[in-house]
């Protein structure tokens, strides 16, 4: 009888809670059927079946918490459980003349009917019936769009489902048969994938925190799957990329008016928009990357990798809780699809509907708590980027013009970097581009 087992919906993903079961015990299903919405850090997702069957029995109760990935959840009766399983005969009553122990044994359970079997480009032959690949809907979505065959895909997924990182890893794999390569052809470097969370060397967990406050003295707020991984996560990342800060102040006095004409002339009804500054400063950063390509980078131990795109995080409050939807390939949109897109992510993201794919990765990200009032703050880098900026509120200032007392519309950003990978000039270099950008919006047409 096999087993069903909690998935791992994204690459970051440890555990999870079952927030509800779709089937119950008897049930049949079959594969794509959804059997279960599983609650990650992030996100509610929908669980489907990759195997046809009754549903034998569900080990994990509905709403069970910190439910480890590849552990069971389920167990599946399937046609081959029932074939290989003889139907109860009633028992001979045993002859007088014979002793119990010389019972003659039973005939040996017929053999199950072996599956169909497809062999894939690479050798690997994935169990299947009706020639069906086992692979999940992001893996399938995205091999789909890229135009990938999946019987060349080897799965590393539970029973040899192919998930979004196999796919993933066939569109940088070579089309040629391995042996037919030249000997001098160098094998490409993969770089480690640090474990998650991971401290760095010599580094042990802080006391608990309980030991100094007297029972009574306090409430407790349990710790949710999103308040563990936000923990989890930004402490390997302060722990291990070396942050460093740099702080400008930026005259947006020409982007406020830009700004309010903007506005003015937008559509009434459908087309209507609204910018805000936040807008402007992705666009500018959008920007900003394309001229500086070498903090639009992330670090592995093997290489620098340089992204092509800029791929911008929007940090979301969602109170509580911190979610960074990407704005991709933000350097090709404008400020009125910029605006509109962040929108209806950040309402998504409120709504945990959000697809892994929409919150992972990313090259930059910026954070902005001036709506707060906050003037100046310094932010966390977000794994796996190399940079983040943190915007602060935008208010009146008295400033030197021409040896004169003036007022003028200024906005401290300060950008946190990861020395591995940008140095001290390299990122002054890129505020210079983003101030240019700000303070006179116009230069981005440039």
């Amino acid at each position: 009888m096999p087993e069903i087992l909690m998935p791992a919906l994204s690459p970051t993903m440890e555990e999870g809670k079952l927030a509800k079961w779709h089937v119950k015990e008897g049930d049949s299903v079959k594969p794509g059927d959804i059997l279960a919405e599983i609650e990650t850090d992030k996100a509610t997702m929908e669980f489907e079946a990759v195997d046809e069957g009754k549903i034998g029995k569900l080990l994990v109760p509905e709403g069970a918490e910190g439910v480890k990935i590849n552990s069971p959840i389920a167990r599946l009766i399937t046609d081959e459980d029932s074939a290989a399983k003889p139907a109860a005969k009633p028992a001979p009553a045993p002859a007088p003349s014979k002793p119990a122990s010389a019972a003659p044994a039973l005939p040996p359970p017929p053999p199950a009917e072996p599956r169909k079997a497809v062999k894939s480009g690479n050798g690997q032959v994935h169990p299947d019936t009706e020639h069906r690949i086992f692979a999940s809907p992001l893996a399938k979505r995205i091999a789909q769009d890229k135009g990938i065959d999946l019987r060349r895909v080897q799965g590393s997924g539970p029973r040899g489902r192919i998930i979004k990182a196999d796919v993933e890893a066939a569109t940088t794999a070579p089309a040629a048969n391995p042996a037919e390569k030249p000997a001098s052809a160098a094998p490409a470097v993969q770089p480690p994938r640090p474990e998650p969370g991971a401290l760095a060397p010599g580094l042990v967990p802080l006391p608990d925190a309980t030991l100094f406050y007297k029972p009574g003295e306090y409430e407790t707020a349990p710790n949710d799957s999103m308040r563990k991984a936000i923990a989890r996560r930004l402490t390997a990342a302060k722990a291990l990329a070396p942050h460093f800060y740099l702080t400008i102040e930026c005259d947006i006095g020409a982007l406020m008016q830009a700004r309010a004409r903007l506005n003015e002339r937008s559509p009434k009804g459908e087309g209507a928009y609204k910018l805000s500054v936040n807008d402007f400063v992705v666009k500018a950063a959008a920007q900003a990357l394309l001229k500086h390509p070498e903090v639009n980078a992330s670090w592995t131990e093997a290489a620098i990798l340089r992204h092509h795109h800029a791929d911008i995080g929007i940090a979301v409050d969602l109170n509580p809780g911190l979610i960074t939807p990407i704005l991709f390939r933000a350097e090709s949109k404008g400020l009125v699809e910029i605006s509109s897109e962040a929108k209806e992510l950040a309402e998504r993201a409120r709504e945990k509907k959000l697809k892994p794919q929409e919150y992972e990765g990313g090259s930059f990200s910026i954070s902005n708590l001036g709506m707060f009032g906050i003037r100046e703050f310094t932010a966390i880098i977000n794994p796996p980027q190399s940079a983040i900026l943190a915007i602060g509120a935008a208010e009146e200032r008295v400033v030197a013009r021409e040896g004169k007392a003036a007022t003028a519309m200024m906005m401290n950003v300060t950008m946190s970097c990861d020395h591995r990978v940008i140095d001290g000039a390299m990122g002054a270099r890129f505020l210079q581009t983003l101030k240019t950008f700000l303070e006179e919006p116009a230069s981005m047409l440039l």
